[in-house]
Formats: structure tokens, sequence, C-alpha cells
């Protein structure tokens, strides 16, 4: 039997989401209402940053992390997960400012987190699903987690996707200073990792909802780095790598 699930904080980060975060915030608050939230704005020059500080001065469970300018999402998260330490939070979960993970399905991760070290929300497990996405993404994000899984051998149908929770001691134990990754392979290390150090990391279906408000971060860069890294990582741990039950 894992212990209680605690206090639990919501790291959303933001650039350029000033049409997205208010509506997303309050949506969250609805859903879970006992959940905090840390908004980790990047120096959005589109005044998010400040539409953060005007929510967090109205709600107490609202908090602001501001960074002078955009660093990639592994680092605005790692920069999150150490705010959450030093605040003593048990729970932290990693959801996007866009309105693409429903704030309504959160409690499907923090019932399966009761059981669990980690979970990810995933769109391509049974009852997962995309909408409004055009075949070719589709065909990209299946395609980068089948590589993924040969590669790092790690049974997991969706660990690119950012709709997660962590218990606490999942995120002390991982190197999180040696994290080099920057973009949407963030997601890929850290599930990784904590799977190869033994934590129980559980899938749930998920509903991810393209945005229809601002711009997407995804970027050719971002894909060629995932592909690298997953690359070497597979090419470097294969001998080492725990198999799969």
């Amino acid at each position: 039997m894992r212990p209680p699930l605690g206090r639990v904080l919501v790291i959303v980060p933001t650039y350029n989401e000033r049409e997205n975060l208010e509506p997303l915030l309050a949506r969250l608050h609805v859903a879970v209402p006992t959940a905090d939230v840390l908004v980790v704005d990047d120096g959005s020059p589109d005044g998010t940053g400040q539409i953060a500080d005007r929510l967090a001065a109205a709600d107490g469970r609202v908090c602001v992390l501001h960074r002078r300018e955009k660093a990639g999402l592994g680092a605005a998260y790692i920069a999150g997960f150490g705010w959450a330490r030093e605040h003593g939070y048990d729970v932290v979960v990693e959801m996007d400012a866009d309105g693409s993970h429903a704030p309504e399905q959160l409690h499907r991760l923090l019932t399966a987190l009761e059981e669990a070290d980690l979970v990810l929300g995933s769109r391509w497990v049974t009852g997962g699903e995309v909408v409004n996405w055009p075949r070719s993404r589709e065909l990209l994000s299946r395609g980068g987690n089948a590589y993924t899984r040969i590669l790092l051998r790690l049974p997991l149908r969706d660990a690119t996707g950012g709709y997660r929770a962590y218990r606490r001691r999942v995120l002390d134990a991982l190197p999180l200073d040696d994290v080099a990754s920057h973009g949407y392979c963030f997601q890929v290390d850290l599930a990784w990792q904590a799977w190869k150090a033994g934590y129980t990391v559980v899938e749930v279906p998920i509903t991810f909802v393209e945005r229809v408000r601002g711009e997407s971060k995804m970027s050719r860069a971002i894909v060629a780095e995932a592909l690298w890294r997953v690359t070497w990582w597979g090419l470097r741990a294969r001998p080492r790598t725990r198999a799969l039950g």
C-alpha cells in the first residue's frame, strides 16, 4: 500500500499563452479544487506572465515562477520541480497551457497514482484518442513512440506525452540536474529513467485536443532532437537495459 497522495501541484509552463491560461486554470479549479498551480513563464512577450500574476493575486492556489527567456520545455519543468520540492508538495503534475490536456481528466491520473509512482496520460492505449490532428501528426507520434519502445525496450505506448503525475519520491531520486534534453524528448527521458530505476509506471487513457488558440511549439528541431537522443540512449544502454517482463 502506497502512502496517501498528499499535496498536489500542477505545473503549467507558458510561453505566449495569454489567450489560453485563464480559461485553463478556471477549468482546473473546478475539476480539482484542492490542487495548487505553478505557472512557469519563460518571459512571454505577449504578457502571459502578467496575466499569471493577476490570477495569483486573486487566488492563493496559484503561484508564478518567472524566467527571463525561453529555454525549452525541459528546463521549465525542472525549474518547476525544484520549486515543488522547496515548497513540500507530494505530487507533481505536468500539464500543457494550451488546453490540449483536459483538467477534467486529471482525476484519472491521480486515482491511478494511488497504486503507482508515475502515471502517464496516454493517447495510444485503449480508450485514448486525439482530436483535430492531421493524419501526418498522428503517424509521427505513433511512429516516434514505437521507435522509442523498440530502441529503449520501454513498455509504454505513449512515452512522449506531457500529461503526467509524479510522486515526489520519483523526482527526488531522478538525476534531474543531468537531464540535457529540452524539447518533447524530455518526457521520454524522465519516463525511461523512472522505469529503469524500478518505479511503477502506468498509463491511463486521455483525450488529447489540439489547441484552438495560439501557435504550436512543435518544430522540426524538436523532432530531430528527440530522434537523435533516443537513438543515442538506446545504443548506449541496450546491453544494460532491463528486460521486459
